[in-house]
């Protein structure tokens, strides 16, 4: 990092799907983000608070702990409640949705109504890096 230059957004990147987490991971450090991977709910949770992140991409549909307890344990864990999270998920299910946001979830995106810029543009927006 050469003086002067803001250190790297840090992104946890939590999917079960080992190739579209690299297709996220390549394009968010072509973005100029730092990025570090889990792959069930369980090792997510090791991840954030070993990591510290400053945003975790939080996949609903997981092995070992779904992305809403995982989401739960993070809001109301100390170290972790003021991580933000993106919740990505399959299912365009408005319960779903709206359970995200009362759980502290700084947005609920469905994968198939989302390029990948729009996912940039997103995590650009809540962590304010443009």
């Amino acid at each position: 990092m050469e003086v002067g230059e803001a250190p790297k957004k840090k992104i946890l990147i939590v999917e079960d799907d080992a190739g579209l987490a690299q297709v996220y991971r390549d394009r968010l450090e072509i973005e100029g983000f730092e990025t570090v991977e889990a792959h069930n709910g369980e090792d997510a949770l090791v991840m954030a608070t070993k990591e510290r992140p400053d945003l975790i991409l939080l996949d609903v549909m997981m092995p070992k702990i779904n992305g809403f307890d995982v989401l739960d344990i993070l809001k109301n864990t100390p170290e972790t409640m003021n991580i933000h999270v993106l919740m990505l998920s399959a299912l365009a299910d408005e319960d779903n949705i709206i359970k995200s946001e009362r759980m502290g979830a700084d947005d609920y995106m469905i994968k198939s109504q989302v390029v990948i810029d729009d996912m940039v543009n997103k995590i650009r927006e809540v962590l304010e890096t443009f």
